[in-house]
């Protein structure tokens, strides 16, 4: 069964930039994706191209990833802020080709301390109510 979530991506770098008073608000770079893939076989936050280039990322790596067509390379990118059901979070992003769905993978579900329940979709996690409890580092 295939579950999407919304999921509201800002460059971080811009936001630190306004916070700063070099920029306004309005000019941070931001995407809303309505339905983005929540997907728990994946481990990043990853996104097609064309959404990159909207937030204005900056590619600062290489990682390999292990897809459903073998091992591919995969670009690092700088930092976004999410939000995904009123919890916010910030992690690199790696990229995916023009087309493909924005893929929320388990680094983002554990930051956020979300799961996916199979009849609900994306969910607060019951363990913890609708207390946000962080893994310490």
């Amino acid at each position: 069964m295939r579950h999407t979530t919304e999921i509201e991506l800002a460059n971080l770098e811009d936001m630190a930039l306004a916070n700063r008073g070099i920029i306004t608000p309005e000019e941070v770079r931001r995407v809303t994706v309505k339905d983005a893939l929540v997907d728990t076989g994946a481990t990043r936050l990853s996104l097609p191209k064309p959404i990159i280039e909207q937030l204005g990322l900056a590619p600062f790596g290489n990682a390999k990833a292990r897809t459903a067509a073998g091992i591919v390379d995969r670009i690092i990118y700088s930092t976004v802020e999410f939000t995904i059901l009123e919890r916010k979070g910030s992690l690199p992003v790696t990229d995916l080709p023009e087309g493909a769905p924005v893929l929320v993978g388990h680094m983002v579900l554990e930051q956020l301390d979300l799961c996916l329940d199979i009849r609900k979709g994306l969910i607060y996690n019951p363990d913890h109510g609708d207390d946000w409890i962080e893994e310490a580092w």
